[in-house]
This record gives C-alpha cells, structure tokens and sequence, in this order.
C-alpha cells in the first residue's frame, strides 16, 4: 500500500489495473509463504518410522525431503518424510499421496486449472490464460500432460463403467419418467499423425489424412411452440465422444442413455443420417425406439441427384426438387423411389447414381414418415448433434496445425464431454476419495 499511495503522490492518480495486479501479487506471495509454513511435516514418531511396501517388506524412514510445489497461489515448498525400502529399493513420499502431489510438482487446484484449459483451447493458449486469469507461470507442455492424464483417467473410468454395463451392472436411475428421449449419433474427422492412418484408404483413392471421431448426444423434450414443432430442453444435452468402432461406440451410447433415463421414457427417439453403423447400433441397442432419418440429410441426397441430372441447369433444378422434395416432405418415399427407379439415363455413373439414391430411399422408408412424427411433435433433424460436432470436436480438435494420435485425441474428448456435461466436479470428487 505504501508503494501505491506514493505513486499516487507522484503521478497524482490511481492506476487501477496496476494496483489490482500488485495486490493480486503481494496476496499470492503472502498465500505461497503460508502454505510453506503449513506444508513442513514434522520427523515422524518412533512408532511411526516404518511403513508396509508394496513388495512386502518394510520400507523406513531416512530424511526428511523438500520439493518445490506450485500452487494456485504460486511457488511453495513441501517439507515431508522419505521412506526407502532396503530390499527393493522402492522410496516413497506418504504425504504426496495424502496432498495428492505424487509425482507432480503442481498442486492439484492447479491441475485443476490446467485440465479445464487444455480442454477448451490449444494448449499454448491455456498457459497464456494461465498466466492472464490465475497469475501463474506453467509451460505449454504442462498443460498439454496435465490435461491429457486426466482425460485418460476419466476415460479409464468411463471403460471400467461401460465394462460393468456389458455385465448388465447398470446404474440405478432415479426420477420421474421422461415424455420424450433422444439419442443422435454422427461422426467427424480431425486430422491425425500419418502413423494413425497407415493402411486406411482416404476418398477417390487418397491417402487418408484423417480419422473419424463418433460423438453422440442424448437430450429430453417435454414441450413444442404454437406451431407444433419440438422444443429441446434447455441445457439437457450430454455428449459422448471417442475414435473407436461403431461395435465400441455403441455401448458407449448405450450406457449414456440408460444413466439420462432411458428406461423409464415414455417415447424414445433415435435421429441420424443414413449411415449403416448409425441403424445398426439402433437396432442392436435400442430397439422399440422410433427411428427418424434427418430430413435435411435425406434432402441434400436428392439435391446431390439433381445436379447431376441437370449439371449448369438451377431453374431444371429447383424445378426437379420442387416435385421430388414434395414427396420426401409428404413421407411418401415409395412413390419417390419409383419415380427415381423410372429416370432413364445411357450414361453408366449417372445410372448408378440413380440406382444409389433410389435404394438409399427404399432402406429408410419406415425412417422417413416425416408428417406422422411431425403429428407427435417429434424433433426430424439432427441440428443438435450436428452442431456438437462443430462445437464439442470442431472447435477444439480441428484447428490450423493440430494433428493428432487417437489416444491423445480420445482423452482430451473425453475430458471435454466429462466438463460439458457438468460432470467434471463430481469426477473430481471421486478420484480424491
């Protein structure tokens, strides 16, 4: 204060921001010297100068050991006892494990910190935020290890988890019965090392650059506007996300949805595109839901179709669609399928564009009733997973520069869904107890 108030002197006014930092650094230097002082542990008993090892001898005390431990308030020092077991030679810290400091030199609030901005941005400007927000010098590498452990740990979790759901040891739901559940299920690309896709096949015969990521959301309605059309609850969205086959990420699913309440909904939707894996996850894991093909999706099919039948031609096209559309829109996909069957063309891609498109329709009929779900007020596109794929993988996983291994890219996912789900407080709690 007396540095302020003399500058004040000097200058004849108060420069606000400068103050707010000097005493944000003054109570920081005065928090990190009382956590030093609580942070010396005594020399132990006599009674208590012997600890069981893991090898099944007895490791005893030698000294005392310091180390240097920043935490959310800056640079301390712990002061704790070194035991040494004499027939493995194994050393080990008691105290690091009950601060849970072991094998760190950061604190746990301050991993905290560094696991929240490694998963909303790069890592380089988590640190920056670091420094901006909380006043603490980390490097760009320490975000990036500390954020990708604690990714793997919740993903290891999560895998125990989805391990004990395939022994049908489910969690038990509680609550009120939902009106209305949803599940939607795609997936998007990001870009990964060349070792992550050796032996994959990328488009028109390209080395593959990328791999795909299945993300998932479940989400709940319970209302719809004045003109009928589905209204999602706010904020009741979770998502689950990782590169892994669609056998895999169908428990994965399978499991959120069970833990959201499916069981005990009173209608239960599955919404995609009209990927294969999609239905067969669907069929497998949750039959009896009613399956809806995104009509937007199932409208950029025909708009595919159309330009290659009236390529340079926009009013043949919007002509084509105005009819064809009308069909898809009015749910009548057999009369759509047997006008696409009916177009003649001598030309062998265009021919088996049509075959293509007209069979894609015929598979999805039953998922293309659009007027009948419209009736039950029923959500017919995937905007929500769509938009996850852009806001939950996109925006983190896809910026200039990144590449990256599935296993590093799968726990900064799993960390990501584990925070925007809610739910990285009470994986907090759970990994100190």
């Amino acid at each position: 204060m007396g540095v302020i108030f003399s500058a004040r002197r000097k200058t004849g006014r108060f420069e606000l921001e400068a103050i707010e930092m000097a005493v944000r650094s003054a109570m920081h230097q005065a928090g990190a010297a009382a956590l030093t002082n609580l942070l010396q542990f005594p020399i132990p008993a006599a009674d208590q100068r012997s600890l069981p090892c893991a090898c099944g001898h007895q490791a005893h005390y030698r000294e005392l050991r310091a180390k240097p431990i920043l935490t959310a308030v800056g640079q301390a020092h712990v002061s704790r006892a070194y035991y040494l077991c004499p027939h493995c030679h194994h050393g080990q810290f008691p105290a690091d494990v009950e601060l849970d400091i072991e094998n760190t030199e950061f604190s746990p609030g301050v991993r905290r910190m560094q696991a929240l901005v490694g998963q909303e941005v790069p890592f380089d400007q988590g640190r920056q935020q670091m420094k901006l927000l909380a006043d603490l010098e980390v490097t760009t590498k320490s975000v990036e290890r500390t954020a990708e452990a604690i990714g793997e740990d919740i993903a290891t979790r999560e895998q125990a988890e989805i391990q004990r759901a395939k022994q049908l040891d489910l969690p038990m739901v509680l609550g009120e019965p939902m009106p209305i559940l949803y599940v939607e299920i795609d997936a998007t690309g990001i870009p990964v090392v060349k070792k992550e896709t050796v032996g994959r096949q990328g488009k028109d015969g390209h080395p593959a650059r990328h791999r795909d990521v299945k993300l998932g959301c479940v989400f709940t309605q319970t209302t719809w506007d004045s003109e009928g059309y589905a209204i999602r609850n706010p904020a009741s969205t979770t998502y689950v996300g990782a590169i892994e086959t669609a056998e895999e990420f169908g428990k994965r699913i399978y499991l959120e949805a069970w833990k959201r309440g499916w069981s005990h909904a009173q209608k239960k939707v599955v919404l995609g595109d009209g990927a294969e894996w999609i239905w067969n996850i669907a069929d497998l894991h949750f039959p009896g839901a009613i399956q809806i093909v995104d009509l937007y999706h199932a409208r950029q099919h025909l708009w595919e179709l159309t330009r290659k039948l009236y390529p340079n031609e926009e009013a043949e096209q919007r002509r084509w669609m105005m009819t064809h559309q009308h069909m898809l829109d009015r749910g009548d996909i057999e009369n759509l399928v047997h006008a696409l069957r009916a177009i003649n063309s001598s030309a062998s891609e265009l021919a088996e564009s049509i075959r293509t498109t007209a069979d894609y329709f015929e598979t999805h009929a039953q998922r293309m009733r659009y007027p009948e779900f419209r009736r039950q007020h029923l959500f017919v596109g995937s905007g929500v997973i769509e938009a996850g794929c852009k806001a939950v993988i996109g925006s983190r996983c896809k910026q200039s520069g990144m590449f990256w291994t599935v296993n590093r890219a799968n726990a900064i996912l799993a960390l990501r869904c584990c925070h925007i789900n809610s739910r990285f407080v009470d994986y907090w709690a759970a990994r100190r107890a």
